[in-house]
This record gives structure tokens, sequence and C-alpha cells, in this order.
């Protein structure tokens, strides 16, 4: 890319700022208008939500500001591609995409899109997919490096069906072909895919791996949509739960993500907020494994005990020291027996020690995440030691 290329782009930023979500919404609807079979890659609840044009518009807007020295922006890169590999993502897809997102730039821009600035950022588009397609395809290859590795999509069976609460219920996943299982590492997700007569499309989704690695199976703890009238983002959650039983097969993809547990010795926390706790299960399951002597400090909170999953394994482990544990919950009558306390998780309360030495690690809603990523700074906390998932498309940008 030339210096002229860079400058051309960067003059965009102003309006990307400002209507950079109007560009990719119509991207996005010009490109499931001309090629309606990538209705089934992407997942169609976060089109309805929103959240998918908010993070391409971001993603685009911090490409053009970065368009100098793009490698600063890998980090992010490397979440995307995490995410792109597990929607069996390839090379050909960004064909697809770039030729849509060139056209959306032109009609939404409008006479300000002259010749020049389209051609820079057809170079800027293609310079950033070629980065892209060769960070997933280093991912496609350590997938199929590993006993149990593969790429795309495997059929698993579902062996067992436990439910863990009012609202969230466990699924045991196994090779259908009884081969080996690929590892993975805490924190990591895997992505499945059904078929929704609904909407007569596949449709992916990601859900953490909630247990330790284990050399047997996949377990992923799915809460049930409750609303009267489901969206699409709640479909595949329960269809899992109303529709799929025991001796059924799923599509998975491999495991992927880059939350996952730092291993050093320093003390850890983990806190959550409803299901964002599956991931930082496994990652407490594999350190209680390993017989590690890092200090560990378990925060959680959640509507109440009633959709409190998983509470009588971190009881055992309490009562055993192996854990420090603190419960809360937005609706309770009084002060619980077992020592959880009334309300929203609160780092402030008297009974919860923070650490400035430990690395924290958060997962919840978005307004969770900022919450308590803000007042682990305040409290003193380096920034590097606080780690985070956003579930769904990333726009937390926090580091």
């Amino acid at each position: 890319m030339t210096k002229e290329d860079r400058t051309l782009v960067k003059a965009t930023v102003p309006f990307l700022k400002t209507q950079g979500a109007v560009l990719t919404k119509y991207f996005y609807k010009r490109m499931f208008d001309q090629n309606p079979e990538m209705k089934n890659i992407f997942n169609m609840g976060n089109q309805q939500t929103g959240k998918q044009q908010t993070a391409l518009a971001m993603a685009v807007l911090a490409y053009a500001e970065n368009i100098d020295n793009p490698t600063v922006l890998m980090p992010v890169l490397d979440g995307i591609g995490n995410k792109h590999v597990s929607l069996d993502i390839r090379p050909e897809h960004y064909l697809i995409i770039g030729e849509h997102l060139l056209a959306a730039i032109a009609e939404v821009v409008g006479d300000g899109a002259t010749k020049e600035l389209l051609a820079a950022w057809e170079t800027a588009y293609y310079e950033l997919a070629d980065l892209m397609s060769g960070h997933e395809a280093s991912l496609y290859r350590k997938r199929v490096s590993q006993p149990g590795g593969w790429t795309g999509w495997k059929p698993f069976l579902v062996k067992r069906k436990e439910q863990e609460s009012s609202e969230i219920c466990s699924f045991y996943l196994y090779p259908s072909d009884g081969g080996a299982v690929a590892s993975y590492q805490p924190g990591q997700y895997i992505s499945v895919r059904l078929f929704l007569s609904e909407i007569n499309l596949f449709q992916p989704r990601q859900y953490s791996i909630s247990t330790a690695p284990n050399g047997e199976y996949y377990r992923i703890s799915v809460k049930r949509e409750t609303s009267l009238s489901p969206s699409i983002q709640g479909m595949i959650s329960n269809h899992l739960h109303n529709q799929i039983v025991v001796g059924d097969v799923i599509e998975v993809s491999a495991p992927s993500g880059n939350f996952v547990l730092v291993k050093n010795e320093k003390p850890v926390v983990f806190i959550s907020g409803g299901v964002g706790q599956t991931p930082l299960l496994s990652m407490l399951e594999s350190l209680i494994f390993e017989g590690s002597v890092r200090k560990k400090t378990w925060i959680h909170g959640c509507k109440s005990s009633k959709v409190h999953a998983f509470e009588g394994f971190l009881k055992k482990l309490e009562d055993s020291n192996a854990i420090t544990k603190h419960i809360f919950y937005a609706e309770m009558d009084s002060q619980s027996e077992d020592g959880s306390y009334k309300g929203w998780v609160d780092l402030n309360h008297q009974k919860v020690e923070v650490d400035l030495n430990a690395d924290y690690y958060l997962c919840g809603p978005k307004p969770f995440i900022e919450k308590h990523h803000r007042d682990l700074i305040q409290f003193g906390v380096n920034k590097s030691s606080v780690y985070f998932e956003e579930f769904g498309p990333q726009t937390l940008q926090l580091n």
C-alpha cells in the first residue's frame, strides 16, 4: 500500500466515526440479499440485535486509524480469527465480503467515494484479508496437528444431558466416530451448528467449554431463553434444551478462543455474572485437577439460588478450603445460611478482598465486565492482570 493510499484511508476516519454503523448495516443487507448462503455462516441473532454491525464498524474504524501499522491490532485480530476459524470461515469468504464491503462504501459515501478512494480501500481491504487468512491458516494447522484435531464441522454424540439449575443445562459431547478428543486450553469455546426450521437456516453458536480438559468429552452448559417470544439469538439454546436428547448427533467445530488461563503462581480471582461462569469453571477445575497451590477466589452473581448452576460443586470446593467463595443473589429474602449476599456483585463489599497482586478473569454481560474492570483499575490492579471475555461480537475496548 502506498503512502497516498494510506492517506486516503485515514481521511475516512471522521466518516467512519459517525456513519460506520450505517455503512456496516447497509453492507450486511446487501451481502445477504445477493449471497443469501452467507446467512448460514453468520449468527443472525447478532444481526437482529445490531451487535455484529457495531462490531464490524468498530473493527473497520480501528483498521483505518492504524493503517500505518495494522500489526498493533493483532491481539484483536487474533480474537476475530479464532471466531472465524470456529465458524469455518475460509479465504473464499473474504472475496464475497470484500465485494460487498467495497460496493457498500461506494453506495453509502456517494459522491465522496472517488475512484482513488475506492482503489485505496480495495488495497487496504485485501491486505487485511491476506493478513487474516494467513493467521487463520496457522490456527487451522494447529487444530489438525494435534491428536483428535480437525477443521470444519464434525459430528458429536450427546451422551449426557444434565440440568444444572432452572435455566442452565449441560450437554456432554463425545466424538461420534469414537476417536480421540482434541485437547484445549481452559477458557476456550466450541461452536455448535444446528438447522433451524423456523428460519430455514443452519445457525452456529459459540459455547464455552465448562469443564477441564479430560480427553473424553466436551461439556457445554447452556442457558435457556425464557422470553415468551425468543429472538433468533435464543433459538439455538432453546432448541438444545427442548429438542436435543441423549443419543442425538450435533455438528461441532474444534475448540477456539484466546481468553485462556495464564499459567503462573499468582493468586487468581474469577468474577462472573450468570452463565458467564462457564469458561471460568473450566479454568478453576483445571487448577484443582492439577493440584495448583495458587490461591483461588470465586466471585459470582446471578438472579437467585434457583438459577445458580454448579452451586454444589463450588460448595464442596469451599468446604475443602480449595477456594474462597463470594456469591451474590439479586433476589433473596434475607442473608442466607451459606453466606451468600443480597444484591449484585460488588467488589467493595466488606467481605470481598481485592488483591492487587492477583490475576483477574471477568466474564458476563457487557455492562458487568465494564463495571468490574473499572472498579479493579480504581482499586489499583494493573490492567495487564485483568482478562475478560465478551460473549458475542467483540465491542469492548478496555485494554
